[in-house]
């Protein structure tokens, strides 16, 4: 066996294990909620800072009076997806693409990134009248 190997095995060893931040088993760190206004065009918060590893909780709501589809491909992509909720139900996917508003409502999300970098989020349609934002993942 190389001498190089089994001495990054040993510093490995004695550094102890590495764990993830997340913790499936415990509470979430809740997001500010993103809430939709057909009324105005307009969504807030903007800008989010999440770490790797650490697991999420965000809720997206629109007050209905638009039909919104909330975009985030590149963020679902580079995370892993618990489960999302609509109205109690939960759905347990391999993978998301958008949620989407045909009515007033609440979609509720848990995930944890697993990619450090910048992904963008935006209502389809509705980017150039301010409908866009991001996620800085740590």
């Amino acid at each position: 066996m190389n001498i190089k190997l089994i001495g990054a095995v040993s510093l490995a060893c004695l550094a102890g294990p590495l764990w993830a931040e997340g913790n499936l088993a415990a509470a979430p760190e809740r997001l500010e909620p993103l809430q939709l206004d057909g009324a105005e065009w307009s969504m807030a918060p903007l800008e989010y800072t999440l770490e790797t590893g650490k697991y999420y909780h965000w809720e997206i709501s629109s007050d209905g009076l638009e039909e919104f589809a909330v975009m985030a491909p590149e963020l679902w992509r580079n995370s892993w997806i618990n489960q999302v909720v609509i109205n109690d139900l939960e759905v347990k996917p391999m993978g998301l693409y958008s949620v989407e508003f045909d009515d007033e409502g609440t979609f509720e999300i848990w995930f944890v990134p697993i990619r450090p970098g910048r992904y963008d989020f935006w209502v389809d349609g509705f980017e150039t009248r301010g409908m866009i934002g991001h996620f800085e993942v740590n």
